[in-house]
């Protein structure tokens, strides 16, 4: 089996995938990853030292790959989310990399394929939706970690639910009733789910006070209390990189080798793994 992983990150795809039992050798079963942050093809290279790095998605070409069996992607979301005002769309400098995944899609004819992205507006999603020509699954991270992420995914890979007309479709994943209090390192929360992480996850917090109001207003930001009573002003902090790792359902440790900025950019801007293996689990035997 061949994959070609655009804007692979921290390879959470191969991730998925070695949850499914898939190992890539580079021989026979290959995994082609596109990505041009250093410190993401770092810390795949140390997990997975027989991913083949291909560089950037507009230099890569179909007609110098082998026969790709699936091609997976979350492409940019600046411009497409509604959390940015400024946002462009599809035609910001960032998200318009998706028609980068659409040409590759058109010009390696792949079996299956993947496309994941945030929650934006309906021009936007109904053009992916349109030029794909399936109709997206949207599933919240929260069934399978401990953490809020709403996401909508593109696919072509059958899942185990039917609809009305008796065709096979992606269902949601089964609740975990996995919550915040269960996988922190220590001390207290007051939610039973994080937010969404983003790519400035293991920034350091800065002031206690404006950390404080970022958190109850507007500011994409989770903090654990080291009281029991919750009192901010007897001390806070931000997530562990272990605890980034559980709540991304990503196996503890494996970010190890980065430092926890790092680490929290990669985690904050990747896939929420067991979501990702509910939606692979569907490939056919002839794959797997």
């Amino acid at each position: 089996m061949n994959v070609l992983s655009l804007f692979d990150g921290m390879s959470c795809g191969q991730l998925a995938f070695q949850k499914l039992g898939i190992e890539f050798d580079g021989v026979k079963n290959k995994y082609f990853a596109s990505e041009i942050k250093k410190h993401a093809i770092k810390v795949t290279q140390h997990n997975f030292p027989n991913t083949i790095q291909i560089g950037n998605v507009l230099d890569v070409k179909g007609s110098n790959l082998p026969q790709i069996d699936v091609l997976i992607g979350g492409s940019p979301c600046q411009d497409l989310s509604i959390a940015n005002v400024e946002r462009k769309g599809l035609s910001g400098s960032k998200s318009s990399l998706f028609w980068e995944y659409y040409r590759l899609l058109k010009e390696i004819n792949p079996k299956y394929f993947l496309l994941e992205n945030v929650d934006m507006p309906e021009e936007d999603t109904l053009t992916i939706t349109n030029s794909l020509g399936v109709y997206p699954i949207n599933i919240n991270s929260s069934l399978v970690s401990a953490q809020t992420r709403n996401r909508w995914y593109w696919t072509n890979i059958e899942g185990d639910g039917i609809n009305l007309f008796g065709e096979k479709i992606l269902s949601q994943p089964p609740y975990k009733k996995v919550e915040l209090k269960d996988i922190i390192i220590n001390g207290y929360v007051d939610k039973e789910k994080a937010r969404c992480l983003n790519t400035k996850a293991g920034a350091n917090l800065g002031s206690i006070e404006v950390a404080w109001n970022r958190y109850t207003t507007t500011g994409m930001l989770n903090l654990v209390f080291l009281s029991e009573d919750l009192d901010y002003q007897k001390g806070i902090r931000g997530f562990e990189k272990v605890e980034m790792e559980r709540l991304q359902t990503v196996p503890e440790g494996y970010t190890d080798i980065l430092t926890r900025v790092q680490a929290g950019n990669l985690l904050g801007d990747g896939w929420t793994i067991d979501v990702i293996v509910h939606i692979l689990k569907g490939l056919t035997v002839d794959l797997l």
